[in-house]
């Protein structure tokens, strides 16, 4: 059984804390049983090896989301990368193409496609085995997992099987997010939600790859990669299949992507917060350094980022996405494998642009060896101390140092204690990609 876990989104929902690089998925929100502080990934990953089954995971991912998973997961972790976002067809027919000519996985082989970022209990992993045994033992082409309605919902899809006993259903049919009336009979029909979990055999998808594509490797693909219809999974492969089947799961599952949703599974405050008389259902997460006050406020969630400030009533919350997904898209904030970077200030004067950020890398880890070639760089050392390659050059680092970076110049940086360094890029184009990197220490 090889688990393919799909992490996309921006969480436009969850502003200002998630971006692109920050995703839903990476906020350290939630709470373990130890009272650790968790990720939606790190708790699936965790509910994974706990029911056995977190050894042959491959995380399917964007470039911008692989230094917060290897941040998070370490970097053994194995990723297939999009050459760009288009959706879940093109994201799974990557990841099983993947599968067969790079982990060299047998046609025969099961593969089951989970969210990277299910609140469930631990039961819901262990069905994943009931889906494997599904898949190899019946004619079902495609084997799904339907999640057993708590309430008449209107914001996911829902399955509607056959009325047998049997472990595994025969689906019917589908219905989109539905209107409250419909979703009412809907659930006295014994309809399931849909949880985007999708299970099948490796040589069924691929069948479906070689008609959209005709390729003979991995590399291939990723060339083509455009050539493949933006749209989901759902629309390309799941409503067109003959025959599917699905597992039903009966136990808490919670689609984590609103604030309203999220407050209910982690504590009510986060940061520096001062709460006052007078509060009553109030959560609020604060990731400044500076502090936050709140008095007499009922039924709110607030959110104090260096991307903004969010004050909503929580069941308005959910309505968040078209007032910010219009917002500045470059992140003020990222947790990375060496440390972490906040950007100061930006400004641009005769067509020339500066933006000032604030590194911090963190003791014995380094910045991979690159370079940029469309902006130099100037570094002050304000605390710490590090060894500086730059072209054939060693040298250490420390406090009052200015390190100056042109463009096409190889540098990397390793800390020895913990590394503070105000860092000004200066150019015509400050793009976050402009990095050629030689290695990935």
């Amino acid at each position: 059984m090889n688990i393919v876990l799909l992490s996309g989104g921006s969480g436009t929902r969850l502003w200002p804390l998630s971006n692109e690089t920050m995703s839903k998925q990476f906020l350290k929100l939630l709470v373990n049983e130890k009272g650790e502080k968790e990720s939606m990934v790190q708790r699936v990953f965790r509910q994974l090896k706990e029911t056995g089954i977190g050894d042959n995971v491959l995380i399917a991912t964007s470039k911008s989301q692989t230094e917060a998973i290897k941040s998070q997961l370490g970097d053994e972790i194995d990723l297939v990368i999009e050459p760009e976002r288009r959706n879940t067809f093109p994201a799974i027919l990557l990841a099983s193409a993947y599968l067969k000519y790079i982990k060299k996985v047998s046609d025969d082989e099961s593969v089951i496609f989970i969210p990277v970022d299910p609140y469930v209990e631990n039961i819901y992993f262990e069905n994943l085995h009931k889906i494997d045994k599904a898949i190899n033992e019946s004619n079902y082409e495609i084997v799904l997992m339907g999640i057993e309605p708590t309430y008449p919902s209107e914001k996911y899809g829902y399955i509607i099987c056959d009325k047998t006993d049997d472990e595994v259903k025969r689906v019917i049919k589908f219905q989109e997010k539905p209107d409250l009336e419909t979703a009412q009979k809907l659930l006295k029909e014994g309809a399931y939600w849909n949880a985007s979990v999708f299970g099948f055999k490796l040589k069924y998808i691929m069948n479906i790859l070689y008609k959209n594509i005709s390729i003979n490797s991995f590399e291939e693909l990723c060339d083509r990669f455009s050539e493949l219809n933006k749209n989901s999974f759902d629309y390309e492969v799941v409503e067109k299949a003959s025959s599917i089947g699905v597992v039903p799961y009966k136990g808490e599952w919670k689609d984590l992507g609103t604030w309203n949703t999220l407050t209910e599974e982690m504590p009510d405050s986060h940061g520096n917060v001062i709460t006052g008389e007078g509060n009553e259902n109030v959560s609020v997460i604060n990731v400044t350094d500076r502090p936050v006050v709140v008095l007499g406020m009922k039924d709110a969630v607030i959110v104090s980022s260096a991307e903004g400030v969010l004050v909503s009533d929580k069941n308005k919350s959910s309505y968040l996405k078209p007032y910010v997904e219009n917002l500045n898209d470059r992140p003020l904030y990222e947790k990375r494998r060496w440390g972490e970077y906040r950007v100061l200030e930006t400004s641009e004067h005769s067509g020339i642009k500066t933006l000032t950020k604030h590194l911090t890398i963190e003791k014995d880890k380094s910045i991979s060896l690159q370079l940029h070639h469309h902006k130099d760089v100037v570094w002050t050392i304000i605390e710490g101390e590090g060894e500086l390659i730059l072209n054939d050059q060693t040298k250490t680092i420390k406090v009052g140092d200015v390190v100056s970076i042109k463009k096409e110049t190889k540098y990397k940086v390793s800390a020895i204690k913990d590394l503070h360094i105000i860092e000004t890029q200066i150019g015509e184009v400050l793009d976050e990609e402009d990095i050629e990197r030689f290695d990935y220490e």
